[in-house]
């Protein structure tokens, strides 16, 4: 995945901010950056991002980062590996004894195929 660059002319700093403007209320409003690039909006570094200023009587609106879920501990993983490599060491049941006119035909692993008589 190609980080995405600061819009800004000459800069190639890494974007960490997206702008976008709401004609209609005159606001100028820089969130997180956004998942994808829009044409329409402005991807910024951190540097433009906080020198940025808007035209006379344009309202700036700074919306904070949104917290993203924090990744699984090392304890997390561990414990999940622990339990795979359980699961995978356990013996499988004993497949039930097919019902009273019922013949087993084929076998695949721990798949059987029956047919009545």
């Amino acid at each position: 995945m190609i980080a995405r660059r600061c819009s800004r002319t000459a800069c190639t700093r890494p974007a960490v901010m997206t702008l976008t403007y709401v004609y209609a209320d005159q606001t100028a409003v820089l969130g997180p950056l956004a998942i994808h690039a829009e044409p329409h909006a402005y991807d910024l570094c951190s540097e433009h991002s906080e020198r940025l200023s808007a035209p006379r009587g344009w309202e700036v609106l700074r919306l904070a980062n949104i917290p993203t879920e924090p990744a699984p501990s090392n304890d997390d993983l561990l414990a999940l590996a622990d339990a795979v490599r359980e699961a995978g060491r356990s013996t499988p049941a004993a497949a039930p004894e097919p019902e009273v006119g019922v013949r087993e035909t084929k076998r695949h692993g721990h798949l059987r195929v029956l047919s009545s008589e």
